[in-house]
């Protein structure tokens, strides 16, 4: 698989779909990697060129030692487009992606079509500070399967849970190899995003999709960013936790079709 050192870290990238689609970068949620957009993947590059990646400290891209920010994420997705010799691009992100893409359009509207946020905040209250707060302590307890276990009753609905207890263990495997060290890294880049107060200067298209189930990063957040962002459309899908993205994958992916439609080039 393709990697480029972009920024000072080795990013791992890869590309799907026609080469002659439009651009389309999707943005990981926070422990996620490229090989978990597989519900997105199949839909989006029928018609798009879809880069899939994973930010320093995830996946199969550098884990560097020193603190992150959302801040060094968007500068490291500006040096690989600038490496890969990329034209502004679709942003679709989840949960930590899509505040990276608030980002992407506050500090590179210019490498921006279309920004579409997921089960995403721009600030975080209390509750959201508590919940991220304590997997911070659980992750620096070193076991991934623990923290696996103290932190995804925060993530899926209880219905997903009771439909698809299969999918759990799978879930806890994937975390056993996590990095923790870098997990406790990005967290603490979550803990630092405030970007409420400069919503309005967004100027990029943008969707805002909110799960009504989402015990983390709940609605609230979405008519937050739906009402300071000029132009903003706002979509809620009912019956879903934050893992929206797996939870409802066909709304997910009709609601990103039919907003990037919508602002084709």
């Amino acid at each position: 698989m393709p990697h480029l050192r972009a920024n000072g870290v080795d990013l791992h990238y890869e590309f799907h779909g026609p080469e002659s689609g439009e651009l389309l970068v999707l943005n990981n949620g926070i422990f996620m990697s490229t090989a978990a957009w597989g519900f997105q993947l199949p839909e989006l590059a029928r018609r798009y060129r879809v880069l899939a990646y994973d930010m320093r400290g995830q996946g199969k891209s550098g884990h560097p030692e020193g603190e992150y920010s959302l801040e060094l994420h968007a500068a490291d997705l500006a040096a690989l487009m600038d490496a890969l010799k990329l034209g502004p691009a679709h942003m679709v992100g989840t949960s930590y992606g899509g505040e990276l893409n608030l980002l992407m359009g506050l500090r590179h509207p210019e490498r921006c079509r279309s920004l579409v946020i997921i089960a995403s905040v721009s600030h975080s209250d209390a509750l959201c500070a508590a919940m991220v707060e304590r997997w911070r302590l659980a992750a620096q307890l070193g076991d991934g399967q623990a923290f696996f276990r103290l932190i995804y009753a925060d993530v899926y609905s209880e219905a997903f849970l009771t439909e698809r207890p299969d999918l759990v263990p799978l879930a806890e495997a994937r975390y056993a190899a996590l990095d923790l060290p870098a997990a406790v890294r990005l967290i603490e880049s979550f803990q630092k995003f405030n970007i409420t107060s400069d919503l309005h200067r967004i100027q990029v298209p943008t969707c805002i999709v909110s799960a009504e189930l989402d015990l983390l990063k709940p609605r609230k957040y979405g008519e937050i960013m739906h009402r300071a962002i000029p132009g903003a459309e706002f979509h809620l899908i009912a019956g879903a936790g934050h893992v929206v993205v797996v939870e409802r994958a066909a709304e997910v992916n009709t609601l990103i079709l039919g907003f990037l439609a919508k602002h084709a080039a």
